[in-house]
């Protein structure tokens, strides 16, 4: 494994959080100013930082199972007792969308990485 990889997967990570940070609050045109998204992605991204913590994602930061999902279930949790401690709310719709959205991204951009890696392996051998 190269040494820049958990940089890349974290930084994939991050772009799923701020692409659905900002696509929600454009749908819901409630502002895209740094401090509008900052407000509405801390959050998230405190969440994430976490889930990369508890996980130690940074030894296999690519697999789907246990990082991928456990990251992704850490990070939905967190961001939604975080949204509820600060008054922000988590109404269910609010969460399944969440949900859904942070395990199509996350998970597949890990799911994507992983066939091209297989491919690679494949052409080499």
């Amino acid at each position: 494994m190269r040494s820049y990889t958990p940089f890349l997967a974290l930084a994939a990570d991050l772009l799923c959080v701020l692409v659905f940070v900002v696509v929600g609050k454009a749908d819901h045109a409630t502002g895209l100013g740094p401090a509008a998204v900052a407000s509405t992605a801390w959050p998230f991204l405190v969440a994430l930082a976490l889930g990369w913590a508890v996980t130690l994602a940074w030894r296999s930061p690519g697999r789907i199972w246990p990082t991928g999902a456990l990251v992704w279930a850490v990070t939905v949790a967190g961001a939604m007792v975080l949204r509820l401690l600060s008054g922000e709310g988590a109404p269910w719709s609010f969460v399944v969308v969440t949900s859904l959205f942070l395990a199509a991204t996350m998970l597949g951009w890990r799911s994507v990485a992983l066939l091209v890696s297989r491919r690679k392996r494949q052409a080499a051998a």
